[in-house]
């Protein structure tokens, strides 16, 4: 549970008053999964000695701020730490151990790498996005958005509560996802193993291209297809792509195969059930997994 409070002899937790941002409101989320009891109370600046028995964030150039000259130090890619990956390097392990049985040290990694990281960098203003027609909302953008408007006459704490209630969920979620890739890496990183002629086979899906892009196994660089069971009947061949988050795949479909259904994509193939090739040539169906895996044999010899 947290609790803002204006009694400094009611706190055990400390962070800056005025107006709030993702990275302390997902830093106090953390530390009530920690601490489970918070009571927060928000303070304009640390200028006593009232404050040395509490745990201090975002505020007071200490251990878990990141404000004072230079920083609080920065990842090996260069990003630096905010108060909340600031917390997650001290608490984030033990956290993990309380709801994962798996690789922690991995878990920890990813979990940083694919969420803390954005956040941290938004706050030390390291995001800097191309200039497009439209506004490009993140999760900081949405949080930082709960601050009360400039002609809204309510209580900030009240907002602060309000976005804490929004973070909760969303860190809930990505914690979930992100022990379920670490459950599925397993799994992924043995059908690299057992992949053959650039065709790697999942049972059904799992998230799979990160670990095939960074995987350390030799056979990873040789995959091109990865082949499932779909959720909407069939089996997909996808290919696999040239770096995470593009659209630019290391060997796409034939270009004879784009766009075709059914009947004329089973003449150009010969494959008996093959339902669908994609027009953008990333992704292929067909109806049982021996024709699934057949596509992507005839696609990698093309």
């Amino acid at each position: 549970m947290i609790e803002i409070v204006n009694d400094i002899n009611e706190a055990n937790f400390i962070t800056h008053s005025g107006k709030f941002h993702a990275d302390e409101i997902f830093a106090t989320i953390l530390l009530e999964k920690i601490y489970q009891n918070i009571k927060l109370m928000r303070v304009s600046e640390i200028d006593s000695e009232d404050y040395k028995d509490k745990t201090i964030f975002d505020i007071g150039g200490g251990k878990f701020d990141h404000h004072q000259v230079g920083g609080n130090g920065e990842r090996s890619n260069g990003i630096k730490f905010a108060s909340f990956g600031l917390l997650w390097n001290e608490y984030g392990k033990e956290y993990l151990k309380e709801v994962f049985d798996g690789d922690i040290d991995y878990c920890h990694k990813l979990f940083d790498k694919n969420f803390v990281q954005f956040i941290d960098a938004v706050d030390n203003g390291q995001v800097e996005f191309e200039k497009i027609e439209i506004n490009v909302v993140s999760v900081s953008d949405i949080i930082e958005d709960m601050n009360p408007a400039w002609d809204e006459d309510v209580d900030q704490d009240a907002k602060f509560e309000d976005a804490l209630k929004i973070a909760k969920v969303i860190f809930d979620n990505e914690i979930s996802k992100t022990i379920s890739k670490c459950r599925a890496k397993i799994y992924v990183d043995k059908a690299i193993r057992e992949s053959e002629n650039g065709i790697m086979v999942l049972e059904e899906y799992m998230p799979y291209q990160e670990f095939v892009l960074e995987s350390e196994d030799e056979k990873a660089k040789d995959v091109l297809y990865v082949v499932f069971k779909s959720n909407r009947g069939g089996y997909n061949v996808r290919c696999i792509a040239k770096e995470q988050g593009s659209f630019d795949c290391r060997k796409k479909f034939p270009e004879e195969w784009a766009g075709l259904r059914n009947e004329e994509l089973q003449a150009v193939t010969g494959v008996k059930t093959a339902s669908f090739c994609h027009n953008a040539r990333f992704i292929c169906v067909a109806g049982n997994m021996e024709d699934a895996i057949a596509l992507a044999k005839l696609a990698a010899k093309n």
